[in-house]
C-alpha cells in the first residue's frame, strides 16, 4: 500500500486553514511536510528539503546533510534530452536507491542483534528475503551482497524463484538459508535437493502433508540427506485485512494432527533428525507486538514439542508480518500502519521465543524471519506525470441562458420545483436547496430521455443547479488528475485495497482527495511520486512469483465429433522467459550453476565415470528447469526440453480496463 506525494512541493494553492493560522503566510517546505505527513511515513528516508522538493536520505538517520538527494534533480537528469546532458527517458520511471536497501537490511539485523545481546539469548538471528516481494535481478543480488556479512539468505516459493535464489546464493555466504516454501511437485523438490548437492543451505518447508512422501523418495534416489522444515497452522489469527491466510483454517501449512503424522513417518524412515525448522505466518502487516508475541509464543511451544518428540530442531522461522507505517499514523488499529518500531518488533520476537524455551529447558533456536515488505518498500520510488485535469462541475457548468430555462416556467411540474428551489435559496435553507436541486435535475433528465428537452436546455439546468450549489457552499471543488500510469499495472497493491476502476480516491488520514498544484497550462511538467512501493507492486503488476503467463488456446465451434476445435495454441512462458522479464540472464545463471556443479563433482573423489554421470544428471535437471513452464506439473516433467513461447513486442501503447493509457510525456 504505497504513499503518494508531490516531487516538487514549493508552488501550492492556498493552504488548508488547519495548517495556517495566518492565511497571508507563504507556503513553505515545513507546511508541505505537515500536509503530506512526510516525516511520518517517510522517516528516516524522505523529507521536504529547503528548496521545497522531496529529498532522499540514502543512509536513513545516519545520512549527512551533504548526502541528501534532491529527487526533482534526479527526475530532471532522467528526463532531459541527451543533447542537454540527460538520459532522454520517458516517464513513468522507477528510481531505485540501493543505499536505502542496504540501510534497511543493516537496521533489521542490528535490531535483532541488539535484542539477542540485551536479553542474553543463546543463539542468533539469521533472516531471509522472500524474493516474491520484488524479484528484480539487481534487488536480489544487492540483498545477497549486502547481507553476506551476516548470513542473510533468500526464500523462494516457485521453481523459477528457486533457480533465481540458487544462482544468486552461489555468490553469497554459504551459511545463508535458502528457504523453499510453497506447494511442490517432483521438479520443485528435485531442485531443492539439488541445492544441497551444490553446498547451499537449502531447507524444504512442507506446506502439505503429501509433500513428505516426495521428499523421502527423491532424497533417497538422489542420495541427498535433506533438511526439512514444516509450516504450522497456528491457532493465533490476525483479524486485519492482511490476515486472511492465518489461523487454524488458513490455506497454508499443517494442522497439529498432520504434524504428528509427519513426525511419525520421519521416525519410521530414520529421518527425524532431518526435521530442523519450524515455520509459521500469521499475516502481513502485523499491527501490534501483542498479536506478534501471542503467535510467536504459540509457535515456540510447538517448537519445544517437536524437540521433545526427537526432531533435530535448530531454527524457528517467524515468517513475514513486520509491518510498514504507510500512513505515518503509528497506529496498531490501521491496516496501513503498525504500532511498533523495528526495535520493538525484534525485542518481542526474541523475548517470546526465549521465555518459552527457558520454561521448557530447550536450547534457544536460530531465529529467522521473512521480512520482505520491511526490507524493500522504501528503496523504490515510482515517478509519473499528471498530463491533464478534469475540472469540478462548478467550473465546467454551462452558462445559464434565460431563454433555455424559460421552459421551466411553462411546465407546471418543473415550475413548482424551480420556484421551491428559488425560495429555498432566498431564505438560505441549504438542506432544502440540496433536495430541490436533485428533484429538478432528475425531472429534467427524464425530460431529456423522453426527447422533450434539448441538450442546451439540459446543460443550462445543470449550470443553474451548480451555481446554486456553489452559492450555498455545497459544490465539490475537487479536480480529477489524469496520469500517464496504469494503476492496475504499476500500483496493484493500492487498487487491490478498496480502490475501484483505476481511480485513487483514498489518501493519508482517510481523505478522499489530496491537495496538489494547479497544472501549468503553459507547458510545464508536473511530476508525482509513489513511495513505499518497492514491495509487491512490481511483482503483482508483472509476474507474481515468476509464474509468468499461462498457455493460451483459441476454441471455436465445429461440426466435428466434439462440436469444437482448437484453432490456435500458444505455450506459456518458460522459467527462462519470465526470468528475462525481470532482468535476469538465464544463460549466465545456467553457466554459474553448471560451473558450481563441475567444481563440486570433480572434487568428490569418486570414480570418474560415476562423477561424470552425476554431473550430467545435474546439468540436465537444470536445463529442464530453465526451459519448462513454471507452473506445477501433475505428471513427471518430460526429460526433453519444452518448447519456449515466442514472445513478440507488439507495440508500446497499452490500455487497461481502468481506462488509463501510457501516454507520451
Amino acid at each position: 500500500m504505497p504513499a503518494l506525494a508531490c516531487v516538487d512541493t514549493t508552488a501550492f494553492p492556498p493552504p488548508p486553514p488547519s495548517l495556517l493560522s495566518d492565511a497571508s503566510c507563504r507556503w513553505n517546505s515545513s507546511l508541505s511536510a505537515a500536509l503530506y505527513r512526510i516525516d511520518g511515513w517517510g522517516a528516516p528516508y524522505f523529507t521536504a528539503n529547503t528548496s521545497g522538493n522531496i529529498s532522499i536520505r540514502p543512509h536513513g538517520s545516519n545520512t549527512l546533510p551533504h548526502q541528501d538527494i534532491d529527487l526533482l534533480k534526479v527526475v530532471k537528469k532522467v528526463t532531459d534530452p541527451k543533447p542537454l546532458g540527460g538520459l532522454g527517458l520517458q516517464l513513468p520511471v522507477i528510481v531505485r536507491f540501493p543505499d536505502v536497501l542496504k540501510n534497511r537490511l543493516e537496521c533489521l539485523q542490528s535490531a535483532f542483534d541488539f535484542a539477542v545481546q540485551s536479553q542474553g539469548y543463546g543463539s542468533h538471528y539469521q533472516g531471509v528475503y522472500p524474493v516474491k516481494c520484488n524479484q528484480d535481478r539487481f534487488v536480489v543480488e544487492d540483498i545477497v551482497k549486502f547481507g553476506s556479512g551476516f548470513r542473510f539468505g533468500l526464500e523462494a516459493g516457485s521453481k523459477p524463484e528457486i533457480l533465481l535464489a540458487m544462482s544468486c546464493l552461489v555468490k553469497g555466504n554459504r551459511e545463508a538459508f535458502l528457504v523453499c516454501n510453497g506447494f511442490k511437485d517432483v521438479e520443485y523438490i528435485s531442485l531443492a535437493l539439488l541445492g544441497r548437492k551444490l553446498a547451499l543451505n537449502t531447507v524444504i518447508v512442507l506446506e502439505q502433508e503429501e509433500e513428505l512422501d516426495l521428499v523421502i523418495d527423491l532424497s533417497r534416489k538422489m542420495n541427498v540427506r535433506p533438511v526439512i522444515g514444516l509450516r504450522a497452522k497456528l491457532r493465533t489469527k490476525h483479524s486485519g485485512h492482511f490476515g486472511s491466510t492465518s489461523g487454524e483454517k488458513g490455506k497454508f501449512g499443517l494442522t497439529s494432527t498432520q504434524i504428528v503424522r509427519v513426525v511419525r513417518k520421519l521416525r519410521e524412515s530414520c529421518m527425524l533428525d532431518c526435521l530442523q525448522l519450524l515455520h509459521f505466518h500469521i499475516g502481513s502487516q502485523i499491527p501490534s507486538t501483542g498479536l506478534l508475541s501471542d503467535g510467536v509464543g504459540e509457535a515456540a511451544q510447538l517448537y519445544c514439542e517437536l524437540v521433545r518428540l526427537g526432531a533435530g530442531m535448530k531454527v524457528i522461522d517467524v515468517g513475514g508480518g513486520l509491518g510498514i507505517d504507510y500512513d505515518g499514523s503509528k497506529s496498531g488499529d490501521s491496516d496501513l500502519s503498525v504500532g511498533y518500531t523495528l526495535e520493538e518488533y525484534a525485542e518481542a520476537v526474541v523475548a517470546s521465543v526465549r521465555s518459552v524455551c527457558d520454561r521448557r529447558s530447550v536450547k534457544h533456536p536460530v531465529i529467522c524471519s521473512e521480512s520482505g515488505r520491511a526490507i524493500v518498500s522504501h528503496h523504490s520510488v515510482l515517478i509519473f506525470e499528471a498530463v491533464s485535469a478534469a475540472k469540478p462541475m462548478a467550473q465546467e457548468a454551462h452558462q445559464v441562458n434565460h431563454d433555455d430555462i424559460q421552459f421551466l416556467l411553462e411546465c407546471d411540474e418543473a415550475r413548482v420545483d424551480y420556484e421551491d428551489l428559488y425560495a429555498a435559496v432566498m431564505r438560505g435553507d441549504q438542506e432544502s436547496c440540496l433536495l430541490y436541486v436533485d428533484k429538478l435535475k432528475q425531472r429534467c433528465v427524464d425530460g431529456f430521455k423522453e426527447g422533450v428537452l434539448s441538450i442546451e436546455q439540459l446543460a443550462s439546468v445543470d449550470g443553474l443547479c451548480e451555481w446554486v450549489l456553489k452559492a450555498i457552499g455545497a459544490s465539490d471543488p475537487v479536480q480529477t488528475y489524469n496520469i500517464n500510469l496504469s494503476v492496475f499495472t504499476s500500483i496493484p497493491d493500492l487498487w487491490g485495497i478498496d480502490q475501484l476502476d483505476g481511480k485513487i480516491d483514498k489518501f493519508i488520514g482517510g481523505e478522499s482527495s489530496l491537495p496538489l498544484h494547479e497544472l501549468d497550462g503553459g507547458g510545464g511538467r508536473y511530476f508525482l511520486g509513489m513511495f513505499l512501493g518497492g514491495a509487491y507492486e512490481e511483482a503483482l503488476g508483472g509476474v507474481h512469483n515468476l509464474f509468468g503467463g499461462p498457455s493460451v488456446v483459441r476454441v471455436s465451434q465445429s461440426d466435428g465429433p466434439h462440436s469444437f476445435a482448437v484453432t490456435r495454441a500458444m505455450p506459456g512462458q518458460s522459467s527462462a522467459d519470465v526470468l528475462r522479464a525481470v532482468q535476469h540472464e538465464p544463460e549466465i545463471m545456467f553457466q554459474s550453476l553448471k560451473h558450481r556443479a563441475e567444481k563440486l563433482m570433480h572434487t568428490k573423489g569418486g570414480g570418474e565415470d560415476e562423477d561424470d554421470e552425476e554431473l550430467n544428471n545435474v546439468v540436465a535437471c537444470l536445463d529442464r528447469s530453465f526451459n519448462n513452464m513454471p507452473y506445477l506439473a501433475t505428471e513427471p516433467a518430460s526429460m526433453s526440453n519444452s518448447l519456449s513461447a515466442a514472445i513478440s513486442n507488439l507495440g508500446f501503447y497499452y490500455s487497461d480496463e481502468d481506462g488509463f493509457d501510457y501516454l507520451s510525456a
